[in-house]
């Protein structure tokens, strides 16, 4: 796995440096391709003394969308809480931007810039949906920005502007899910960790939130998709991988899974 690791790692940087190339002749000593976004290696995460997480070893590279596709209780959810900083890492190494992590806590982890959309939405219900995208911009003190930010999550969900002062548990599931992206994009993400955003939602809501999705990841956000719904995220994925029982069973680009005969039997249900 560690192999794998190291080539995965090797890709991203030979595509980082041909990005770069133009027609202008190449300098002698030109600057070294930046790391991937986040590189976990060998990662390990227990619940007592269940293991939740086996030897993970995953890249995210910048600007990409990486989907994690996998059954309930695979490991998915303890995965993001592990970058997060919420869950406890018992092993391995969590590199974000080339820097380790791995001992940081969770609030220093958003102020480099990683932001969590929890699975189940976790607003704060009795909170109004402005006060929930404050929140969301705790650690930020570029107030003029952060006005601007406002602006930007209204128009790209029009419904919390109309409800703004309304008491965030209020809100229908579909339009909850919206403020907690939204929250976690009041962070001004440079990695956002995204959980189950069509969990329990009709299907007219779910076709909107895959389409929020899709516009942020034409904004060039770096995304970490966690998703049940595996072929509408493998359908957008850059990249992916399969979990299950706490471990990387496959990866690839979206459409090589898509085509992959292992996940339509297993998860598309073909």
């Amino acid at each position: 796995m560690t192999n794998a690791l190291e080539t995965l790692i090797t890709e991203h940087r030979a595509i980082s440096r041909l990005s770069g190339l133009g027609l202008a002749c190449a300098p002698e000593a030109p600057a070294p391709a930046a790391p991937p976004m986040l590189v976990i290696r060998g990662l390990g995460s227990h619940y007592g003394r269940i293991p939740a997480l086996r030897d993970v070893n995953l890249v995210v590279g910048r600007r990409q969308l990486i989907a994690l596709v996998g059954a309930n209780g695979a490991g998915k959810t303890t995965l993001l809480r592990t970058i997060s900083g919420v869950q406890k890492a018992s092993s391995g190494r969590i590199e974000f931007d080339g820097q380790d992590i791995t001992p940081l806590r969770a609030d220093k982890r958003v102020r480099l810039g990683i932001c969590h959309a929890p699975e189940g939405r976790r607003v704060f219900g009795p909170l109004s949906v402005e006060d929930n995208l404050h929140l969301g911009a705790y650690c930020r003190s570029d107030k003029a920005a952060t006005a601007g930010d406002f602006e930007r999550m209204y128009a790209m969900f029009p419904v919390l502007e109309q409800k703004a002062r309304l008491p965030a548990g209020t809100l229908s599931g579909g339009q909850q899910q919206m403020l907690a992206i939204a929250r976690a994009l009041m962070g001004r993400p440079r990695l956002l960790l995204l959980d189950e955003p069509s969990m329990g939602l009709a299907p007219m809501l779910v076709e909107e939130i895959f389409s929020a999705v899709t516009e942020l990841r034409k904004q060039e956000i770096t995304i970490l998709l966690v998703e049940q719904n595996a072929h509408a995220a493998l359908a957008i994925a850059d990249r992916a991988y399969v979990i299950e029982t706490g471990e990387i069973v496959l990866s690839g680009s979206g459409k090589e899974l898509l085509d992959n005969e292992r996940v339509r039997e297993a998860y598309l249900g073909i």
